[in-house]
């Protein structure tokens, strides 16, 4: 597997909307959670999470070529 890193800084938006939808709940989830228990590796990955889901896109599927978009013809 080769991982492509030019590819990975064009911000093409690779999430589609369910995943987009998951990703944001879920992200959400982790932040409330890791807030009382004070922990800062589950507080990253709520706030990467959230941030993928919102943008749309995700740096680690642009280097793998892979995209969960629905597509329309």
């Amino acid at each position: 597997m080769n991982f492509d890193f030019k590819r990975m800084l064009k911000f093409e938006h690779n999430v589609g909307e369910k995943e987009k939808k998951y990703r944001t709940i879920g992200g959400s989830v982790a932040l409330l959670v890791s807030l009382p228990i004070a922990s800062i590796p589950l507080l990253l990955i709520g706030v990467i999470l959230v941030a993928t889901g919102y943008s749309g896109w995700c740096p680690v599927y642009s280097g793998m070529h892979k995209n969960t978009m629905e597509k329309t013809s």
